[in-house]
């Protein structure tokens, strides 16, 4: 039997995909999944016999039959739930394999879950490269981003696999870079989840404030189609689509139950900006503006028990509600970019965050226009508040999210990014801030010590406040 050059270890939504963006492209592949009786019974030979692009495929469900068909070194894509099945799934793998075989993590894990595997791996000869990509189902069948990591030499044997089934750019080169060390490629991926999080609740605050100015689904549509000129993003565009989908006379999305569910990047997300000491407050807002929504029960008991007082319809002027969209989705990138950059100084990452734009500028769920407008500020800057382009955007851009968040506020209406944005900028531009008075009353009742203006040298002070 020829050896396949690369094999898929699992078959769920995206292993299938992948398997068959692999094949498309050329590559003999292997491909595996598990044998539960009466549950998951020959699924691979199932799923080869039903494309035909899989017909020099090898399909198994026997551990040591499906590494034995990969050509040495093997390359082994693991395409599996997160946590502890990964765990499993190694530990089976390695009585097969050899020296310098690589294991590919291509899961939402952790990524210091990837870091401890890598750790465990390398001591046993074996590379691990943990591997984020994005653009879900479609994107896996028709070109990804993905986001790798783990030693270069690694990265180097699997390039040509995972370089050809990648998105490609506007200059037609692979949405897949080398990121760097450990676990930095899970890491950016869960910071672009965290960005999805924030770019998903903008939109459907949008929405809601076009539907409290009287709009239907429909017409709240046409008004987003209006933005992609300025704003164009694929979250824009399946938006745009959802509110026009109909099931018989009715709007599908009125029918949908409004509690938003979670996988676990956004809660992650939330705690690396906490343990990093990064101010990222969007991605908070957003995943708590899921968690609210998930108290479906206690929201209408509440709701019956504060009665809102009627109020007439929202006054925002769409120009106004697309620049107030435009400053907070620059905000959003802003964040996640700095959390980028901040965990990339601190575990010594090297991370290119110009790089790292390109390869989200088409294949995953935040590709955007203004995603291809970040590659070249981040070859001149790490800040994007820094760049002149930006900055003059955002100061066009104030008075409209000023007067909508003002008017949402006064009509009950809750934007909880859209305020966090405008609060949050406020605050990154305000050159004397409250902090003084919370590090004196630290000083007060801990005895915690402050630093003064006056005393250049940067000594602590502590002063006896009762005397």
């Amino acid at each position: 039997m020829i050896k396949s050059d690369f094999g898929l270890f699992g078959l769920g939504v995206m292993g299938k995909s992948l398997s068959r963006n692999l094949a498309q492209k050329g590559f003999k592949i292997s491909l595996f999944n598990r044998h539960v009786s009466d549950v998951e019974v020959d699924v691979a030979k199932h799923f080869k016999e039903a494309h035909p692009e899989l017909k020099t495929a090898e399909a198994f469900d026997d551990i040591e039959a499906f590494v034995a068909s990969l050509a040495s070194p093997k390359k082994i894509m693991l395409m599996v739930n997160a946590g502890k099945t990964i765990d499993i799934v190694i530990d089976s793998l390695l009585p097969f394999l050899s020296e310098n075989d690589i294991i590919i993590d291509g899961g939402n894990s952790n990524y210091k879950r990837t870091k401890e595997r890598f750790t465990y791996l390398q001591a046993k000869g074996i590379e691990f490269i943990g591997t984020g990509v994005s653009g879900g189902e479609e994107g896996a069948l028709k070109g990804p981003s993905i986001m790798p990591s783990g030693t270069k030499d690694a990265y180097n044997n699997v390039a040509k696999y995972l370089e050809t089934i990648a998105a490609k750019d506007k200059n037609n080169l692979p949405c897949c870079t080398y990121i760097g060390p450990e676990g930095s490629g899970q890491f950016i991926k869960m910071v672009h989840n965290g960005i999805e999080y924030v770019e998903m609740q903008l939109l459907a605050e949008v929405a809601t404030i076009l539907k409290h100015k009287g709009k239907n689904p429909e017409e709240i549509a046409n008004t987003l189609d209006s933005f992609k000129i300025t704003a164009d993003s694929y979250l824009l565009e399946i938006t745009s689509n959802i509110l026009r989908k109909k099931e018989g006379d009715s709007w599908l999305v009125e029918k949908i139950l409004d509690k938003a569910g979670n996988k676990g990047t956004g809660n992650w997300a939330t705690i690396a900006s906490a343990e990093l000491g990064v101010p990222n407050t969007l991605i908070a807002s957003a995943l708590f503006a899921r968690y609210i929504s998930f108290y479906k029960d206690e929201r209408v008991q509440l709701y019956n028990q504060f009665t809102k007082k009627s109020v007439s319809r929202l006054n925002v002027d769409d120009k106004d509600l697309l620049n107030a969209y435009q400053f907070a989705r620059t905000i959003n990138h802003y964040q996640g970019f700095k959390l980028i950059h901040e965990a990339s100084k601190e575990l010594n990452w090297n991370l290119n965050l110009s790089e790292i734009a390109r390869i989200w500028t088409n294949g995953c769920i935040i590709r955007s226009s203004l995603m291809e407008d970040l590659v070249a500020v981040f070859k001149e800057t790490n800040d994007v508040l820094t760049s002149a382009t930006i900055a003059n955007n955002i100061i066009g851009c104030k008075p409209a999210i000023k007067r909508v968040v003002s008017d949402c506020v006064l009509s009950d209406v809750p934007t909880p990014a859209l305020s966090e944005a405008l609060q949050f900028f406020n605050g990154i531009t305000t050159q004397n801030s409250s902090a003084n008075i919370i590090q004196a009353q630290r000083d007060y009742f801990g005895a915690h010590t402050y630093q003064r203006i006056d005393d250049a040298s940067g000594k602590f002070h502590h002063t006896n406040w009762i005397s």
